[in-house]
């Protein structure tokens, strides 16, 4: 079997390594130039290319003939191909897949909507990508997969709601007069549709980061013991200051902090930071 995917993932170079996977980049169009995400641009490449410009990004999915010839490329040697997506409540990707599976015959796909991304997407595809190389049979890998995603949850904030305005992934009213205020949102994304949801407000970024945790105690009681990654856009000092505050607070299972990729830091700019974060002993055991 195996993994087609997108870039709406992000996980360490440490967790990357080894992954056997075939992923159809999201593409970024900026100043005219057209970027396939993590292919022809890295991610602090493209966080200093969008401080140098006052252009916004457009981002676009791969479309159902590129989903369809890396189908039918893969589907000469091996039919069986399990297709793993970001949200389609945040992206047309997953729907582009569905429409050249259609068209396929000499394949097996499985299309598997994450209802999520960046991290909490790449604990999905590498969970499924071991349990391939560990002869798992697909219903099994498929419950491991639906147990992370119920398992887990990602909450993020980020200095400047701009890029959201303009991405249109967050209410442009709404979003413009946070802006205007000064407020910094505590993000999620709803497992029901796999949309952005608002999970709290803070007056200064640092205090958003500090919130993060103070979030995660209405989920779990304060000691817990978490298994954790942070993402951040070009910004360590905030990932640090979340690492402190978080394990201020809990006993953090840490995996490495990751970079979020272009096409998903298209819509927000340089500065963002968050976190997946899980029960530790609830969280299945990998292959």
């Amino acid at each position: 079997m195996q993994i087609v995917t997108d870039s709406g993932y992000d996980l360490s170079s440490q967790q990357s390594k080894g992954l056997s996977i075939h992923p159809l980049p999201l593409k970024i169009t900026l100043n005219g130039e057209t970027y396939r995400s993590g292919v022809d641009i890295e991610p602090e490449e493209f966080y200093a290319l969008l401080e140098k410009t006052d252009d916004m990004p457009i981002t676009s999915t791969p479309s159902p003939g590129e989903f369809l010839e890396v189908y039918k490329q893969i589907a000469a040697d091996d039919p069986e191909i399990l297709s793993i997506h970001i949200s389609s409540g945040l992206s047309g990707t997953y729907n582009a897949a569905v429409t050249a599976a259609e068209q396929i015959q000499d394949a097996n796909i499985t299309l598997v909507d994450t209802r999520t991304l960046s991290a909490e997407m790449g604990w999905q595809i590498e969970a499924a990508d071991r349990a391939i190389k560990a002869g798992w049979p697909k219903d099994r890998i498929l419950t491991l997969m639906d147990d992370i995603r119920n398992l887990t949850e990602m909450v993020f904030t980020l200095p400047d709601l701009t890029y959201l305005i303009h991405g249109g992934r967050i209410s442009h009213l709404k979003g413009l007069m946070a802006n205007l205020l000064g407020i910094k949102p505590l993000i999620g994304v709803d497992k029901s549709d796999g949309k952005y949801y608002d999970r709290g407000k803070s007056r200064t970024f640092k205090r958003a980061i500090q919130s993060i945790p103070a979030y995660i105690t209405k989920k779990f009681p304060e000691g817990s013991r978490l298994k954790v990654q942070i993402g951040h856009a070009g910004n360590p000092e905030a990932a640090e200051q979340l690492h402190e505050a978080t394990d201020a607070l809990f006993d953090c299972k840490w995996l490495p902090d990751c970079s979020i990729s272009p096409v998903l830091g298209a819509h927000t700019g340089r500065g963002l930071v968050g976190l997946v974060f899980a029960l530790a002993d609830e969280m299945p055991e990998l292959p």
